[in-house]
């Protein structure tokens, strides 16, 4: 039985952490390494009973599986062994592989209050993560930055021993003061002095248990002058880069960052940027229901968002920066510290986790940022209406950081296809839209792993982790790691992925179910067109929706003839719909789609399930 054939067997796929080892002398010793770093990192596999000779992966199988097990649990609830227990019975099973047996563990990855799950009882000399070449043992750095994540404590809430009033830029105070005021002047916090209004917003404390009172963390983010910054934080840094050149040897056109030039805390960072990022935003323009146009779209509100999450988000004790970058085609943002609730989470919304939830009160007072977990919803919202590619979330785990893309690009654009052509050649007629979806995000964001197009498509992530292996084996795309860990490299930036362009980087040794509105975003409103269209039919799909598309508001009966003709030959997506009527898809489906299918005069190709991938809608036949 080859590797291949045992996976199938153990039903694991390839963007899973697997870690084999030989089991013929009993438990490996490495065992608990492993379990710490799958645990403190993504989560992964362990299978005991196949060994390694000269590169050759060989099953040889565990001659006594009970007595490892028992060996195995008596050590996974020894606290001097591992400190909390990872696994529960389900997780281990012995399954027969031909004449043998391997016994196969699951080590989940284990919450942000459970890190850091170490062995031997030396947390920092027993922690251990996961990267490309198999488990490392952590740096004191980083152990503790896991230690300051697991706290329910804030971490922008302690007590700053030896900073005062005068370390904070009065002028920075008085200007953030002046933007409450015009925001909510009868507010009662406007007739505080300087100190209690600070201990308001959480910038000043005082500890009921031990006495101590002082400037909080919070307060020297956001208001701190640059010696008290670097004081406290020796290496706090922000980096904000406009790279809108053409020539490759210019690396930015415009940059902002600690150069003793301006005051560098949260607050004057944040009015700094966020006129430049938007600056020049070319999305169409709103009119209010008086016809007067509205200066900022959903567009400005998603970069709002962006920029102020990654200001409350960021791990600020970190030897890490935050970075923000403008190119023409795409925002990134990044900044230290892994995202504290799932990734499946975040897109879905709904729940929020802030490291420093002092700042996040102080930028809200300002009426910037979301409470409620919906921040990242109204960048999914903005980047949908104007049909772009939803934005990509990555972690690194080995550096610790989160990097959020916002791309400014249709899914395929024509130049994209082109180059596309070239290097997969004729061979691009026959891929399907899996294929070219990802080859086009390879392309996009230099690099990209099985997890990432799971946001963009429907597919199994075994279905996806095939196709890449062969993307791979035909020289289209370059692997690099293994497991979890695996990224798949457009070639002509093989040298350049998602966290190689951070500059300053410090290094010290980062299945929705049908009715999810995360799977509705993959497949309604972010994926190519499924029904393509061939030129004839569009040109004539655009002349029934012209007098629709073409104005604003529309009577109800002209909006639903006009959907029954569209619908009248095939079936169309929402998308679809929504695109050639010029409309925003979740306001049709509200307004329009689900009444017609109340009332019959439409019907769904998938009934009872409105997002699903495959949904499309036609005029009943018997209309």
């Amino acid at each position: 039985m080859t590797i291949d054939q045992l996976l199938d067997t153990l039903h694991l796929g390839e963007d899973q952490d697997i870690e084999f080892k030989a089991a013929d002398g009993g438990l490996p010793r490495s065992l608990w390494d492993t379990v710490s770093a799958f645990a403190n990192t993504d989560g992964g596999y362990i299978v005991l009973g196949v060994a390694e000779r000269d590169g050759v992966f060989i099953i040889e199988g565990v001659r006594k599986p009970e007595t490892l097990l028992k060996t195995f649990w008596d050590g996974h609830n020894n606290p001097q062994k591992l400190n909390q227990p990872v696994c529960s019975p389900s997780d281990v099973a012995v399954i027969p592989v031909d004449k043998h047996r391997v016994v196969c563990i699951h080590v989940p990855r284990v919450s942000r209050q459970q890190r850091p799950v170490y062995i031997n009882g030396n947390p920092l000399m027993g922690t251990y993560k996961r990267n490309f070449e198999g488990d490392y043992r952590c740096t004191e750095a980083e152990v503790r930055q896991m230690l300051r994540d697991a706290g329910d404590e804030p971490l922008d809430g302690q007590i700053m021993e030896g900073f005062d009033l005068n370390d904070l830029d009065t002028e920075s105070l008085t200007a953030y003061r002046n933007r409450f005021a015009s925001r909510d002047p009868d507010h009662p916090f406007l007739a505080l002095n300087d100190l209690d209004f600070l201990e308001r917003l959480g910038g000043l404390r005082r500890d009921r248990r031990s006495g101590a009172e002082g400037i909080t963390l919070a307060g020297i983010l956001m208001f701190g002058n640059e010696r008290c910054l670097l004081d406290a934080l020796p290496h706090f840094h922000l980096d904000y880069q406009e790279q809108l050149s053409s020539n490759p040897e210019e690396r930015w056109t415009y940059r902002l960052t600690l150069d003793g030039k301006w005051v560098p805390n949260l607050f004057n960072f944040y009015y700094r940027v966020y006129p430049r990022l938007v600056d020049g935003v070319d999305v169409p323009f709103k009119l209010d229901r008086a016809s007067i146009r509205l200066e900022e779209t959903h567009v400005h509100e998603a970069l709002r968002e962006a920029l102020v999450n990654t200001l409350i988000h960021s791990d600020h004790q970190s030897s890490r920066p935050i970075t923000i970058i403008k190119r023409k085609d795409t925002f990134i943002f990044a900044n230290p510290g892994r995202l504290r609730i799932p990734k499946e989470q975040l897109y879905s919304g709904g729940v929020s986790d802030p490291r420093n939830p002092n700042l996040q009160k102080m930028f809200q007072m300002l009426g910037l940022g979301e409470k409620a977990g919906s921040g990242f919803q109204k960048i999914l919202r903005a980047w949908r209406e104007q049909h772009w590619m939803i934005p990509l979330v990555s972690e690194n785990p080995t550096l610790e950081m989160t990097r959020v893309f916002l791309p400014i690009a249709s899914m395929i654009p024509d130049d994209v296809e082109r180059e596309l052509r070239l290097v997969v050649g004729d061979a691009y007629r026959t891929l399907d839209e899996l294929g070219r979806v990802i080859l086009m995000l390879a392309h996009r964001f230099g690099e990209v792993g099985n997890e990432d197009i799971q946001h963009y498509r429907s597919e199994h992530s075994r279905d996806i982790g095939t196709r890449l292996g062969q993307m791979a084996t035909s020289g289209w795309l370059e692997k690099a790691g293994h497991g979890r860990g695996t990224r798949y490299r457009w070639p002509a930036t093989r040298n350049l992925g998602l966290f190689d362009t951070i500059p300053n980087v410090v290094v010290d040794s980062e299945q929705s179910t049908d009715s999810s509105e995360h799977l509705a975003l993959r497949s309604e409103h972010l994926k190519p067109s499924s029904e393509h269209l061939s030129s004839e039919q569009e040109d004539k799909l655009l002349q029934i929706s012209a007098d629709v598309s073409s104005k604003g508001k529309v009577p109800k009966a002209l909006m639903a003839s006009t959907i029954l003709a569209l619908c009248e030959e095939d079936w169309l997506s929402l998308r679809t719909l929504a695109r050639l009527l010029n409309r925003e898809p979740d306001s049709l489906r509200n307004h329009y789609i689900t009444e017609m299918l109340r009332d019959g005069r439409l019907e769904a190709r998938v009934p009872g399930k409105p997002n699903h991938p495959n949904q499309a809608y036609r005029t009943t036949p018997s209309r």
